[in-house]
């Protein structure tokens, strides 16, 4: 390991168990993982009953990528402090991403949460738990529970506005409560996914082939028959797509987890049978005129299907969940303490939700300005009310990083200025006038599309995050670096020699006390020996204190507050808080 340039050898083999621990987490919070973990090895090998240091390795392990290795330090963690609740969150947030390990996530995030219900994290990892499942009106209570503790949790606010947008992970397919890798879910859908895409643009290309060959070169039999060998064609396709998928039995519940997808390979199998019929059709003798519009109509769905589903697909995702509520909530994250990684979050989604706010503004134009100029040319004096939550929810952000974006807004409302302008002017009969502004608004409304394709093009060529839903970022802040309550030698040899220890716990009947018999161990835990009342009332609410005094010179008082967990014969008290008082006396005069 590099010597730092603060510190000599001498230093660095001087330090103590927890100075390695605070070495360690500062090294994570300059970015440097690899680093980190050598310190927190380092304090984990000076004292093995340390679970702060696990729980860092954990969390440097993580950084890393390295989830595999990171659980087993956390289960470390744990083991050694039961009543932790960093302890229990570091582990919750590594089993989330362990295939069938996602309901013991859940068990230690609920522990966490009865373990320090004044503290917001336990609430912000059940939220996210949640919102990872697509459950966003479970994911929005544990938010707003965690807002309440503590209102300026950056982690809460930026993924409430996600839970308040309805906002789906990356893979809407898999749910993380399966006991499968969602590798192998990911397989499956691609497999399902590329043969609905071969499926259309095949049977479209051959379409619009045909077509063509019977139109203008007149093959209309041989064109018929190429179509055929193209069913043919598809067979083979279709099998080696279908021995990829090799989940079959979680198919039917991917489908219904992301009804897209069900959609797609609907609207594939539709086309298929089109084509087929409308070949069938062509392949008669003699088809009555009469069927020429079932004939246009099979056509239109083989090669119109795709981009319809696509529109349909790009509407309702635009008018999916709350935006302007979202963008608020993701706002109130941008302080000047907060994160880096927080503030990059929440700049990003308010940056696509504003992106949505605009198409939602685009889509109610379109309609509103087209009924106005095919049914009464008056009713467009509306549109320029459809611009405002847009431009208020602009202004109100003040995001700056997207230049593409303000040159869209000023596009929108223009757009509808001038189509209600022209709607006046058409109603006041100043025709020349109401002719230019109808296309000076038609025409920004077809500039603003083009901004947006331009603005699509232009992320899609960088790789970068574009102006679409799934740009929509969790942010996931490590958690349970905290550091852990040590009890130092003064309060040790209290309770090693005090001859009164006292236990203090609550039960249907309140706050109750009893007599104990208490010893530390090596890595700061009590284990405490008392009456059964107190083993009772411990599974309901594990929250006790437990108070020694000074068995030599009784001048001073200890009381731990902890978390009681049962063990054996023995109940295991982890700290959370240590406080240290005198009693009154004349030493005090000294």
């Amino acid at each position: 390991m590099g010597i730092d340039a603060s510190g000599t050898n001498d230093d660095i083999s001087d330090r103590s168990s927890r100075e390695w621990c605070d070495e360690s987490l500062a090294r994570l919070t300059a970015g440097r993982p690899e680093s980190a973990l050598d310190a927190a090895r380092r304090a984990a090998d000076l004292d093995p009953g340390a679970e702060w240091a696990y729980r860092l390795i954990s969390l440097a392990h993580e950084r890393l990528g390295r989830d595999a290795d990171a659980a087993p330090a956390a289960e470390q963690a744990v083991e050694l402090a039961r009543g932790s609740w960093p302890a229990r969150l570091r582990l919750a947030a590594v089993l989330r991403r362990v295939p069938g390990r996602w309901r013991e996530a859940v068990e230690h995030a609920t522990l966490a949460g009865k373990f320090a219900p004044e503290e917001p994290g336990p609430e912000v990892m059940r939220g996210d738990l949640a919102l990872l499942r697509g459950d966003h009106t479970g994911a929005v209570q544990a938010y707003r529970a965690a807002l309440a503790i503590d209102p300026g949790h950056p982690q809460a606010r930026v993924n409430l506005g996600l839970a308040l947008l309805r906002w789906d992970r990356p893979r809407p397919h898999h749910d993380p409560a399966w006991p499968v890798d969602p590798r192998d879910t990911g397989r499956a859908r691609r497999a399902l996914e590329v043969w609905s895409r071969q499926a259309r643009l095949l049977v479209a290309v051959a379409t619009l082939g045909i077509a063509g060959a019977a139109l203008f070169l007149d093959w209309g039999s041989g064109a018929v028959l190429g179509g055929f060998a193209v069913l043919v064609l598809l067979a083979p396709l279709t099998v080696r797509q279908a021995r990829r998928v090799g989940l079959w039995s979680y198919v039917p519940a991917m489908l219904c987890r992301d009804p897209w997808l069900g959609a797609a390979l609907v609207s594939s199998a539709v086309s298929v049978l089109a084509f087929a019929a409308w070949l069938l059709l062509g392949a008669m003798p003699s088809v009555p005129s009469a069927f020429d519009p079932v004939w246009a109509g099979l056509a239109g769905i083989v090669v119109l299907g795709w981009p319809a589903l696509a529109a349909v697909r790009a509407l309702a995702e635009a008018w999916r969940g709350r935006p302007l509520p979202a963008m608020a909530e993701t706002e109130r994250a941008l302080t000047d303490q907060v994160q880096a990684q927080a503030e990059r979050t929440a700049k990003r989604n308010v940056g696509v939700m504003l992106w949505i706010v605009l198409g939602r503004t685009w889509s109610v134009l379109v309609p509103l300005v087209g009924g106005a100029l095919a049914v009464e040319p008056r009713a467009a004096v509306a549109a320029v009310a459809v611009p405002y939550p847009m431009v208020r929810g602009y202004l109100r952000a003040r995001h700056r990083d997207d230049r593409w974006l303000p040159v869209a807004v000023t596009l929108v409302v223009l757009s509808a200025a001038a189509c209600a302008a022209g709607g006046l002017l058409e109603a006041w009969r100043i025709e020349p006038a109401a002719a230019w502004a109808w296309r000076a608004g038609l025409g920004a409304m077809g500039a603003a599309l083009a901004v947006f394709a331009a603005r699509v093009a232009r992320a899609w060529w960088r790789g970068g995050p574009g102006p679409w839903r799934a740009s929509l970022i969790m942010c996931d802040l490590p958690v349970g670096a905290e550091p852990s309550v040590a009890l130092d030698p003064e309060v040790r040899q209290t309770f090693s020699y005090a001859r009164s220890i006292v236990l203090s716990f609550g039960d249907s009947l309140g706050p109750r006390v009893a007599g104990a018999v208490a010893s530390v161990t090596s890595s700061g835990e009590l284990r405490v020996i008392t009456e059964t009342e107190a083993w009772e009332a411990i599974e309901t609410d594990p929250r006790v204190a437990v108070f020694a005094a000074d068995p030599l010179q009784r001048r001073f008082w200890v009381e731990v507050r902890g978390i009681a967990m049962a063990d054996s014969d023995v109940l295991r008290v982890t700290p959370k808080e240590v406080l240290v008082g005198e009693f009154p006396g004349r030493h005090q005069r000294r």
